[in-house]
C-alpha cells in the first residue's frame, strides 16, 4: 500500500502516556465516593441496578507486573473522528503489557460486527500500518444500535466463541450509552464479559467535569479552521464577496464557537444563543444584515459567517414548523406521494399548515422549502444535516438588504458546507496522545476488573507528564429523554454554555470583529517543529482552565 511521506514520518511519531500508565496498564486504583446520574437519578438507578452508583475511578502508576493473558473485542461506532486508528492502538499496546500473549479483535463494520460475528483479529503488523493515521478504516464503523437482548445474547456467544472477556466501544454519546446498556445486561445476568467506553465525537458535546473533550474534536477543528482562514484570507483578497459557511454540529455549537475563536469571522451564530433568547428567523437574519451594513459603510463589501449544521432547529418558529411538518407529510403521506413537480408540493403544505408556520414556511426560500418538504429520514422526520442553512441565510439575507435603505454597499455570496473535511484528518499531536492514552487507560479499566465505565483522561491543558488517567461510570452522565415517543435513558449532551468562559470571551470580541478584519490565519496542523505551534490544545479548553 502506497503512503505518503507525511504518514510514513508520522508512523514513527510516539504518544505520550499520563505517568500513570507509563509502567503498564495494571495500576494501582484509588477509588473515590459512589456517584449519581445527572438528574432522573431513581429511573436511572431502576433500569442500572448492578452498575450504577459505582465510583470515580483515579489510577497511579503501578509496579509493572504482569497478568493473564485477556482476549479483548473493540469496536468502532457512528461517524469517524480523527484518533480512532490511535484508541485502537493504545488499547492493543495497552493489554499486551498485561500479558504478551492477550489478543485483540476488531468486530468489522461497527457494532454490527459484533451481532453478526465478523471480526479480524488485529496483529501487530496491522496496528503498526495505522498509527497515527485518520479515519477508521483499520475495521469500519457503523451505526447499528446495541440496545436489544437479542443482540445482546448474539454478541455474548460470539465473544465466548474467541474467549472475549472484555468489550471496548469507541462512539459518542448514543453509542457510549449503548455500551452503558450491555454492560449492565452482562453484569446483571452474570455474563463475564466487561464493557469500556471511549468518548469519541468530532462535534464535542460530550464532555463533562471528568470528559474534557471528546477525541476528534481538536483536529476537526482545526482543519476546519485552516479552511475558514484560507476563505478569509481569499475574501481580504479579493475583496468582493460574502463567505457564508455551515459547520458539523447538529446538536451543539462547539465547532462553530471553537473555530470562531480561531479564526476571528465577521459572524459566528451559536444555536443554543438564539434558542435561549427565543430569536425569530428573522432576528436571526438581520443580526447579520446589520454586519455587512456596518462593514459596507466603511467600504468593506466582504466577509465571512460561520454557521452551525443544526443552527435550524434552535430557531423556535423552524423547530415548530419542522414539528408540523412532520406531522402533516406522516399522515397525508400518501396524498403528498402522487405529487410530482416542486410547485404542487409546496403549494400542498401550505394549504395544509396552521397560520403561524405558513407565515414562516412562506418566507423561506423555495429550495429550503422543498428540502423540508422532500427530505425525510427512515422515521419519516426531516434531515436537517441536508437543509442548505448557509444557503438559506445568504438568500435571505439578500433580500433584506434590499428593504433596507441605509445599506448603500454591495453584497455577493459564496457557500461553504465543511463537514466530512474534517472526520478522517490525520490526529493532531493533541488527538494522538490523547487518543493512544484513551486507548491504554481502556486496558488499564479492564485490568482492574471494571465494566460500565468510560475511560477517562483530564487535566489536558497541561502537559502529558500531569494528565490525569482514571474511569468514570457511564451511569453518572445519564438522564431520561423522549425519544421516538419513549423514555429512555440517554448520556445528556453538553451544549454550549452561555456562562462559560469560551463563550463569554467571544461574545465580548464579536462585536469588534464584526466590523474589523481581523481574521487570523491558522494555517496547516503542524506536526513537527517548536511545542508552542505543534503541541496546542484547542481554544474551549484554554478558555475553561484559565
Amino acid at each position: 500500500m502506497a503512503i505518503s511521506p507525511l504518514q510514513k514520518a508520522r508512523s514513527a511519531y510516539a504518544p505520550k502516556l499520563p505517568v500513570a500508565l507509563r509502567n503498564g496498564a495494571l495500576v494501582k486504583v484509588i477509588s473515590g465516593e459512589p456517584t449519581t446520574a445527572v438528574s432522573d437519578v431513581d429511573k436511572i438507578k431502576a433500569l442500572f441496578p448492578s452498575t450504577f452508583g459505582s465510583p470515580v475511578l483515579t489510577f497511579e502508576q503501578g509496579e509493572g507486573a504482569k497478568g493473564n493473558a485477556i482476549n479483548v473485542g473493540v469496536i468502532l461506532s457512528g461517524g469517524q473522528a480523527p484518533g480512532g486508528h490511535n484508541v485502537i492502538a493504545g488499547l492493543f499496546d495497552g493489554i499486551k503489557s498485561i500479558n504478551a500473549d492477550s489478543k485483540l479483535y476488531g468486530f468489522l463494520k461497527g457494532p454490527d460486527g459484533l451481532v453478526k460475528n465478523e471480526f479480524m483479529e488485529l496483529t501487530s503488523d496491522i496496528i503498526d500500518a495505522y498509527r497515527n493515521t485518520g479515519g477508521f478504516d483499520m475495521i469500519g464503523s457503523g451505526r447499528t444500535k446495541l440496545e436489544t437482548e437479542e443482540q445482546f445474547k448474539k454478541g455474548a456467544e460470539n465473544c465466548k466463541a474467541l474467549n472475549i472477556s472484555a468489550l471496548v466501544i469507541i462512539g459518542g454519546d448514543d453509542s457510549n450509552t449503548n455500551a452503558c446498556l450491555l454492560a449492565e445486561y452482562y453484569k446483571h445476568n452474570n455474563i463475564p464479559i466487561q464493557v469500556i467506553g471511549c468518548p469519541k465525537t468530532i462535534d464535542g458535546d460530550l464532555k463533562n467535569e471528568w470528559i474534557e473533550t471528546s477525541f476528534g474534536f481538536d483536529t476537526a477543528c482545526r482543519v476546519y479552521s485552516e479552511l475558514i482562514g484560507n476563505i478569509g484570507r481569499d475574501a481580504n483578497s479579493a475583496k468582493k464577496y460574502w463567505h457564508f459557511i455551515k459547520l458539523m454540529g447538529r446538536s451543539a455549537s462547539h465547532i462553530a464557537l471553537e473555530c470562531a475563536l480561531q479564526t476571528q469571522p465577521n459572524v459566528a451564530i451559536i444555536s443554543e444563543e438564539v434558542e435561549a433568547k427565543k430569536m425569530t428567523l428573522g432576528e436571526v437574519v438581520n443580526s447579520i444584515a446589520k454586519a455587512v451594513i456596518a462593514r459596507a459603510d466603511k467600504g468593506l463589501n466582504f466577509g465571512v459567517a460561520l454557521i452551525p449544521e443544526g443552527l435550524i432547529e434552535f430557531i423556535p418558529e423552524i423547530k415548530s414548523l419542522i414539528a408540523e411538518l412532520n406531522d402533516l407529510l406522516a399522515q397525508e403521506a400518501e396524498a403528498f406521494g402522487k405529487l410530482n413537480d416542486a410547485d404542487s408540493k409546496i403549494a400542498f403544505v401550505v394549504g395544509k399548515l396552521g397560520a403561524e408556520s405558513k407565515a414562516v414556511f412562506t418566507s423561506l426560500p423555495k429550495g429550503i422549502q422543498l428540502q423540508l418538504c422532500n427530505d425525510r429520514d427512515p422515521h419519516g422526520n426531516v434531515q436537517v444535516s441536508l437543509i442548505e442553512t448557509e444557503k438559506m441565510l445568504a438568500e435571505m439575507v439578500k433580500t433584506q438588504l434590499k428593504s433596507m435603505p441605509e445599506f448603500k454597499g454591495k453584497f455577493s455570496t459564496q457557500v461553504h458546507f465543511f463537514g466530512y473535511e474534517g472526520r478522517c484528518a490525520a490526529p493532531s499531536n493533541f488527538d494522538a496522545d490523547y487518543c493512544y492514552s484513551l486507548g491504554f487507560n481502556a486496558a488499564a479499566l479492564i485490568g482492574a476488573g471494571k465494566t460500565g465505565y468510560m475511560s477517562s483522561v483530564r487535566n489536558n491543558i497541561k502537559k502529558s507528564d500531569e494528565w490525569i488517567a482514571g474511569g468514570i461510570p457511564i451511569t453518572m452522565m445519564m438522564n431520561i429523554e423522549r425519544r421516538h415517543g419513549h423514555d429512555k435513558p440517554v448520556i445528556k449532551k453538553a451544549l454550549v454554555e452561555l456562562d462559560g468562559k469560551p463563550f463569554a470571551f467571544f461574545a465580548a470580541n464579536r462585536d469588534k470583529w464584526a466590523i474589523e478584519t481581523a481574521y487570523v490565519y491558522p494555517g496547516p496542523i503542524q506536526y513537527f517543529g517548536p511545542s508552542e505551534v505543534c503541541d496546542l490544545v484547542s481554544k474551549t479548553l484554554t478558555c475553561e482552565k484559565a
